[in-house]
């Protein structure tokens, strides 16, 4: 039996654009990755969270270049008063952006974060959500990035999965990365 933790009210789904969880450019665990956001993306719809798409819009030339292929979300979005997309120009969902007013508007209190890349714009905005006083909860097999190459005379490669799991640690003990997709509940923010 899966152990479960306590519900949050919102998922923030992190850059899951088609240039990184399809084709040659995909992370290397793309298909867990979708299937991992896909479920928490249907219960937390069912349970009533606030659900915050963000899409990263990269610079020209780059595989997530705003209006190309790479760009658009690989997830079909329900629009709506608790779901909403959010474009954003830098790795901090937040920068620049309105996720922190439309999170407090919602009366959002605790959230998940899931996505790519994991040491660059999931642990970047769950960062600033923890900062913000946002109870965090990362799932460890719900974020994703790409292998670092190796740095001759420096470094060897570091896999995905060894990135993925730095980047949670890296976040300190205020998040909850320990835990499972499948251990994430959800609930509808209520307003204050």
């Amino acid at each position: 039996m899966t152990q479960r933790v306590e519900p949050v009210d919102a998922l923030i789904v992190v850059d899951v654009q088609s240039a990184f969880v399809t084709g040659e450019g995909a992370v290397p665990a793309a298909g867990r990755l979708v299937d991992r956001t896909t479920d928490l993306i249907a219960r937390a719809r069912r349970d009533g969270a606030f659900i915050a798409h963000l899409q990263n819009d990269g610079p020209p030339g780059s595989d997530d270049e705003p209006h190309t292929p790479g760009w658009e979300l690989h997830h079909p979005v329900a629009p709506g008063p608790a779901e909403v997309v959010i474009r954003k120009p830098y790795d901090d969902g937040f920068e620049e952006t309105a996720l922190g007013t439309v999170l407090t508007d919602a009366g959002v209190r605790a959230l998940a974060v899931c996505g790519v890349m994991s040491e660059m714009c999931v642990q970047a905005t769950a960062r600033t959500a923890l900062a913000l006083g946002y109870r965090v909860v990362v799932p460890h097999d719900a974020h994703a990035t790409q292998d670092i190459p190796a740095a001759p005379g420096i470094a060897e490669a570091v896999p995905a999965a060894t990135v993925s799991r730095v980047a949670a640690y890296a976040l300190g003990s205020d998040a909850e990365t320990t835990v499972p997709a499948a251990a994430v509940t959800f609930t509808a923010p209520s307003a204050s």
